[in-house]
């Protein structure tokens, strides 16, 4: 490599800090700011385009009823239940989605939701192409469990570019040869190996690149990459490196580091990049243009000889990865805290629902940045998801009626409606006929008597 590398260290960088804002809104508010009215217009627009391409006239939804589809989906993934119609069977109803909307109603939606048009698919290289417009609302990797009709579970590959406060800024879905097919690289960026394509892709949408350091592991790291990334963006990079990409720096071999004992080091720098190894448990290598050895720290480790806790000391840059470098890590944690239910032939709608619980997690985690910043107590995600599938559904749900209202045997008059509901005795029964007092449809006809079943203990 074309590299000089000397016994040089680096000057470590100011990190920028978060301004406090006036007030913390409401979960409603925060969760709006990523999954807009305008992307509730999108879905609305597309299921109904979608199903009258499939059935010659349209379900007619609204984008009031894919709110009330989107609040079902945010509560299913806090109450789990085996199978989804055990959210309106009889013996296992759970009312605050049951009443929101008819079984039947929702799983048509889910048969016909859609969000592009699909005549339009086979002028378009992206093998996402039906779940893209979701990806543009919004570094390492995620997985999407997908389980269709093969035997397993697949995955679904996505590099992603996270605050260290597990924030999601930047998703990529990684689709092969056409992964880049509408990103703008130039010749000698299309040249780079995959890692540091992917790199170079998420870190063009940093919107103050220079007050910015990314973090990342040794999949992605090289000596070049660092030095491309600041030459043509100005941001800066700290991530671990494997032993043959870095720069050719002559650093001493693993077994003479460890004769030095646990906490030794050895580095050189060249052009604004330093690369170290350090002795802990075993030989690490890192690069950075962000920080270097100085200033020293010290690190508690458990020392086998002693049998007791030892301080050793530690790099200036090994605790700022080990500090910043879990965002990922954190964001995955937290959507699978209360993962949407997506099992179905349909690949995207993993996709889906991973992107519902995503804009959850996104929002809450700047609920509760701006709430440290106000030193308040922020409600937990369940709580804050649960505002956020309440405000989706102002209505109040339907109260049943006391067993001593119900089986009194005064004032249960049948009355006739325009509109038909669901019966509450029959789980596949709808009906015109509702209870005046008890305020429920039941079944009257010379098949079905669930009126009168309904008022007899």
């Amino acid at each position: 490599p074309p590299y000089v590398l000397c016994k040089c260290s680096l000057r470590p960088v100011a990190y920028p800090r978060f301004e406090p804002p006036e007030d913390v809104h409401t979960p409603f508010q925060y969760f709006k700011m990523l999954f807009t009215d305008e992307m509730i217009e999108h879905i609305a627009y597309h299921t109904n385009l979608y199903s009258a391409q499939k059935l010659g006239d349209p379900i007619k939804t609204s984008t009031e009823e894919i709110e009330d589809f989107l609040a079902i989906l945010l509560y299913m993934g806090v109450f789990t239940f085996p199978s989804l119609e055990d959210y309106w069977h009889q013996e296992s109803r759970f009312n605050i989605i049951a009443d929101i909307m008819p079984r039947k109603r929702f799983q048509l939606l889910r048969r016909y939701i859609h969000f592009c048009d699909n005549q339009q698919i086979n002028e378009s290289p992206d093998r996402f192409y039906k779940i893209r417009p979701l990806f543009e609302i919004s570094v390492d990797e995620v997985m999407v469990a997908y389980k269709g009709t093969m035997a397993g579970t697949l995955r679904f590959k996505l590099f992603c570019r996270a605050s260290s406060s597990g924030i999601i800024h930047h998703l990529m879905l990684y689709q092969g040869i056409s992964t880049f097919f509408n990103v703008a690289l130039t010749e000698q960026e299309q040249m780079l190996p995959l890692g540091a394509k992917v790199m170079t892709t998420l870190c063009k949408t940093i919107k103050h690149p220079e007050l910015s350091v990314v973090f990342f592991d040794n999949f992605f790291t090289s000596f070049g990459l660092i030095q491309s990334l600041y030459s043509s963006l100005g941001v800066r990079c700290i991530g671990t490196v494997r032993p043959n990409r870095t720069g050719g720096a002559p650093l001493m071999a693993d077994k003479d580091l460890v004769k030095h004992g646990r906490g030794a080091s050895d580095y050189r720098s060249a052009e604004g990049v330093i690369a170290v190894k350090w002795f802990d448990n075993k030989c690490v290598n890192l690069l950075s243009n962000a920080s270097g050895i100085m200033p020293l720290s010290t690190v508690r480790r458990w020392s086998k000889e002693s049998k007791a806790k030892i301080s050793i000391p530690c790099p200036s840059l090994i605790p700022a990865y080990n500090e910043h470098m879990g965002g990922i890590d954190l964001s995955d944690m937290l959507v699978h805290l209360y993962k949407i239910p997506a099992k179905s032939k349909r690949w995207y709608l993993p996709l889906f629902g991973y992107i519902i619980d995503l804009c959850v997690t996104n929002s809450w985690l700047v609920y509760k940045r701006d709430c440290d910043l106000l030193k308040q107590k922020p409600m937990s995600l369940k709580k804050f998801r649960l505002a956020v599938a309440h405000s989706h559904t102002p209505r109040p749900p339907r109260p049943k009626p006391q067993p001593d209202v119900r089986y009194d045997n005064m004032g249960h008059w049948p009355l006739h409606c325009d509109k038909r509901g669901r019966c509450n005795v029959c789980p596949k029964g709808v009906s015109r006929w509702r209870c005046q007092k008890c305020d429920v449809f039941l079944c009257l006809n010379s098949n079905r008597e669930c009126f009168v079943k309904y008022h007899q203990k």
